[in-house]
């Protein structure tokens, strides 16, 4: 198993690899959303549709900068949004045309967290923007908890597995919609 920093992560993410990383709750596997093949290997590793769409999680709200339709939100539900980031909190939001389908799925919404898991910070701000997060597993499986794990699921797929704990929340981010503020997850 290759550990890598935060650092070496993201130069992997720059040259189209698919990396594990510990997250909030579970580990995830983490590309460049703007890499259409390697999305297309991350879908194609998990089994996962990408009419699903997938999340994007950055270090902060500049990362999203061009990406979110803030003014297609109701009043004060930008406010609400913010006080939940940096957090373990995923919100759908309005996408710009900059979000590609293969991020948003059959959605008009993007799914976007601010983390405030360390080593997700890092990376986010080592890669210098928002980065694919989707659990560590083959759909229908449980996710991974630990490097061992994620390597043991995607071995060589893996350009490798960013070292460090999870954080305290008991699995996936619960999921809201921008719109509504109704709970998805």
């Amino acid at each position: 198993m290759t550990l890598l920093t935060p650092q070496q992560a993201a130069d992997a993410l720059r040259t189209g690899g698919i990396v594990a990383t510990p997250t909030e709750g579970v580990m995830g596997l983490s590309c460049d959303p703007f890499d259409q093949a390697a999305v297309g290997r991350l879908l194609a590793l998990k089994g996962r549709p990408v009419e699903k769409g997938l999340i994007l999680v950055a270090a902060g709200l500049d990362q999203l900068d061009g990406l979110i339709d803030w003014s297609a939100l109701p009043g004060e539900r930008r406010s609400r949004i913010e006080a939940d980031w940096p957090g373990p909190v995923t919100w759908t939001l309005p996408a710009t045309s900059k979000v590609p389908v293969w991020i948003r799925g059959r959605f008009p919404t993007v799914a976007v967290r601010i983390s405030a898991h360390s080593v997700m910070q890092a990376l986010c701000r080592a890669f210098d923007g928002p980065v694919v997060s989707t659990s560590a597993n083959r759909s229908g499986q449980p996710p991974a908890l630990g490097c061992d794990q994620a390597v043991g699921s995607f071995g060589e797929a893996l350009a490798g597995c960013v070292e460090g704990a999870l954080g305290g929340h008991a699995g996936p981010t619960p999921i809201y919609d921008g719109l509504t503020g109704a709970p998805l997850r």
